[in-house]
């Protein structure tokens, strides 16, 4: 089932491709060999994203006269989007919008539709899974027939469900919460989720189904966030509160986490009923057995070791998820400075002070600070600034540079360090340069993963410091191999010729 040498040549409809689901499934289908279409209100915003062969057509599922021409030759189409962060009436504006989804899918003869719905059943249903209920059965009553996968908790770095766990527990030693963090879910990671959505292209079931897709874990909030505080080795207190209404845990959400607080309502909104698995047809139907509870949270936090999570909720541009003024810019529990700068020289010579950077050449601005921060490290028992570099001109993984390691390196292109500084969390500094208009654009990343509060509070701490520093350095980099570029052409000027 779904062989890639099977598929080459088929071509799908992907929308949603912006979101936390949708972005990662993008690279799966095209590695299973499909033509894949992206629909997108603005398709220069996904283009940068599209792998080797992916298209993104603009398409406004409320504008149906747009969707005829994306969904032409089309086989297959993943419906994965929905109104999280929409006010008013969200709920009239999903069920156009499926109306005009499954209408065009009939009159361009698609074979079939894939929607990914959430778990949950009976009166207590929240407006915002009743809306996606109703999407599914409107979809699932059109002529094209129709696999809903209806899943609870998705297990993911990037999840907003899962951001919004780890951020409590990472920020808070002591939590105060509300009732609903005991309402039962069956949580399922990521991958499984992907491996069900690639699988229901082609399941064998006639006409229309719903299948209902977990691990084999029924945890709670709770459960999750106590799995989660354990393989990060925190402790943390839990104290239940009887009262504690929706529209107050959001705005707790928004106060102590960098989640949507609009986002967060509708989430906390939605966790008024259990959302177990209660119709275990997927297992008999799919070949697939999802992980553990335990194993999906290990799995997200191994994959953003090796790096950044490849989509986040605050990728969608229906999250609406906001930036911080003062300490960066927050992704899930990661803080991140983020910089870049134009140069007009080809790559190679534009990368080249990166190459070269700490050891004797120091950090192009501030070296004075630089050298008190490694003291400072040295004298709680790290490793300071001793080691300096292997060679001064050349660089290779698993290379140490000053109290940093080199972690990831492609020669010319990027240069991802990882601290070993004495620090409370986890920090990363990384280099690109990037072919740009003629020249090269240099990105300086700094991407620090507090442990607990401590770590909050050192980084905006710093953060005045690091803010001087890390634009600093960037200019400093800049200058560095526009000097050298120059001072190469000079040389090679006053050289002899020869004949």
């Amino acid at each position: 089932m779904n062989d890639a040498s099977n598929n080459q040549g088929r071509l799908v409809l992907l929308t949603g491709a912006t979101g936390f689901v949708g972005g990662r499934l993008l690279p799966v289908l095209s590695g299973a060999g499909y033509r894949v279409r992206c629909l997108a209100r603005d398709p220069q915003h996904l283009r940068p994203r599209l792998p080797p062969g992916a298209e993104a057509v603009r398409g406004d599922l409320l504008d149906p006269d747009s969707l005829a021409a994306a969904m032409k030759g089309v086989e297959v189409a993943w419906y994965l989007v929905h109104s999280l962060a929409a006010g008013g009436r969200f709920d009239e504006q999903e069920r156009a919008a499926a109306r005009n989804f499954a209408e065009a899918a009939a009159v361009a003869g698609l074979r079939r539709i894939v929607y990914l719905g959430g778990l949950g059943r009976g009166a207590e249903l929240s407006a915002h899974l009743a809306s996606r209920q109703e999407v599914g059965r409107i979809l699932r009553e059109g002529r094209v027939p129709t696999i809903e996968l209806r899943a609870s908790i998705i297990i993911g770095s990037g999840s907003f469900s899962f951001e919004m766990i780890r951020a409590l527990v990472d920020r808070l030693p002591v939590m105060v919460t509300p009732r609903w963090v005991r309402r039962r879910a069956q949580p399922i990671a990521i991958e499984d989720v992907l491996a069900y959505l690639l699988a229901a292209a082609d399941v064998p079931v006639e006409g229309s189904a719903v299948f209902e897709i977990g691990g084999p874990d029924q945890a709670s909030y709770l459960d999750i966030m106590r799995e989660y505080a354990r393989q990060r080795g925190l402790r943390r207190w839990i104290i239940p509160v009887p009262v504690l209404t929706p529209r107050l845990s959001s705005l707790w959400l928004r106060l102590v986490t960098p989640l949507n607080a609009a986002v967060g309502r509708k989430l906390i909104d939605s966790i008024v009923c259990d959302t177990v698995v209660k119709d275990r047809r997927a297992l008999e139907v799919f070949n697939i057995r999802p992980r553990s509870l335990a194993e999906a949270i290990a799995r997200a936090l191994a994959c953003e070791d090796q790096e950044c999570a490849l989509t986040r909720w605050s990728d969608a541009r229906s999250s609406s998820g906001r930036i911080a003024g003062f300490g960066g810019s927050r992704f899930g529990s990661r803080l991140v400075d983020r910089r870049e700068t134009w140069v007009p020289l080809p790559p190679a010579a534009a990368f080249a002070p990166i190459r070269g950077i700490g050891g004797s050449r120091g950090w192009y601005y501030g070296n004075l600070l630089w050298r008190i921060r490694g003291l400072i490290d040295q004298i709680l028992g790290g490793v300071g600034l001793r080691r300096g570099r292997r060679d001064p001109d050349t660089v290779a993984v698993g290379d140490t540079i000053d109290f940093w390691r080199v972690e990831a390196f492609v020669p010319d292109s990027l240069l991802r360090l990882a601290a070993e500084m004495r620090v409370p969390g986890r920090a990363w500094l990384q280099f690109e340069a990037d072919p740009r208009d003629g020249g090269t654009r240099l990105v300086q990343t700094a991407v620090f993963d507090p442990a607990g509060l401590a770590g909050l509070v050192y980084w905006y701490a710093l953060w005045p410091i690091h803010r001087f520093v890390f634009a600093g350095m960037l200019k400093g980099i800049a200058r560095a191999a526009v000097e050298h570029r120059l001072g190469s052409e000079h040389s090679d000027s006053a050289s002899p010729s020869t004949a």
